[in-house]
């Protein structure tokens, strides 16, 4: 069921929409805090319960911009704490490398046939997407996740052919493509819908006049209960976000809200 924070007057379908991928579209990831949390805890120095609070409290208020920007933040804590930080080119590849032991094996799962699709697909995402494509939406996913991945992630899945444009982190840049985006290929006074489970997109839908859905999804595969993550509502409500849905299960209320 959508809950409405902030109404609006419905206006159709939006011209364009700009969706996050990981925990909007797809599960693939999912668990990606279980994975960075305690590789950043590893290199901090401090006494380990603090330590383990301080780098959950980030990871929380980040979720949603691009990696490197968290890796930035993990070597300024490690040298203010008196240790001697890597570079956080080399933080991000650490952990990318552990992140993708799993999300590889999810993929290889799915592309094989050994696991559905549906799995590591939020629910009635690849229905919302299909009814913006059929309303004449452009419809574009940015992510904080490299790019390549991204676009792999959503062949994987089958629902790159739904995208007009599909853009993550460039290697070697910290720039937000979730900005870019948004201030790039966003025609001015155009409708706009933006709809991700961070706060970050929600933010930045809300500075270019979006009407924007936060989704507070379960990251469980498989979940189909369609109960919120009371975290993400919390978040995704400081952000500002017009509205809030679990996922997007309830098709047609969600549309009739647009």
């Amino acid at each position: 069921m959508i809950e409405i924070l902030i109404p609006h007057i419905p206006g159709g379908m939006p011209q364009t929409a700009v969706l996050d991928f990981d925990g909007t579209v797809s599960k693939l990831r999912s668990g990606w805090e279980s994975v960075m949390g305690p590789m950043m805890a590893e290199f901090i120095p401090g006494d380990p319960d603090e330590v383990k609070s301080l780098v959950s409290d980030y990871i929380d208020q980040s979720t949603g911009i691009q990696t490197i920007l968290q890796m930035k933040w993990l070597a300024s804590v490690v040298k203010e704490r008196g240790g001697r930080p890597l570079d956080p080119w080399e933080y991000k590849d650490e952990y990318n490398r552990r992140l993708m032991v799993e999300v590889g094996r999810r993929r290889k799962a799915v592309t094989s046939g050994a696991e559905p699709a549906s799995r590591y697909i939020v629910a009635g995402a690849d229905e919302f997407l299909s009814a913006l494509r059929d309303g004449g939406t452009v419809i574009y996913a940015a992510s904080g996740t490299d790019e390549p991945d991204v676009i792999a992630e959503a062949d994987a899945l089958g629902v790159s052919g739904y995208f007009d444009g599909i853009f993550g982190a460039k290697r070697d840049s910290e720039l937000c493509s979730k900005e870019a985006v948004l201030r790039t290929l966003v025609k001015p006074g155009d409708r706009l819908f933006v709809a991700g489970d961070g706060k970050v997109e929600i933010a930045l839908g809300r500075e270019a006049g979006a009407v924007t859905l936060g989704l507070c999804t379960r990251d469980i595969p498989g979940d189909d209960s369609h109960t919120a993550d009371e975290a993400k509502k919390k978040r995704l409500t400081a952000a500002g976000a017009h509205a809030l849905a679990p996922d997007f299960a309830d098709l047609e209320e969600i549309l009739e809200w647009m």
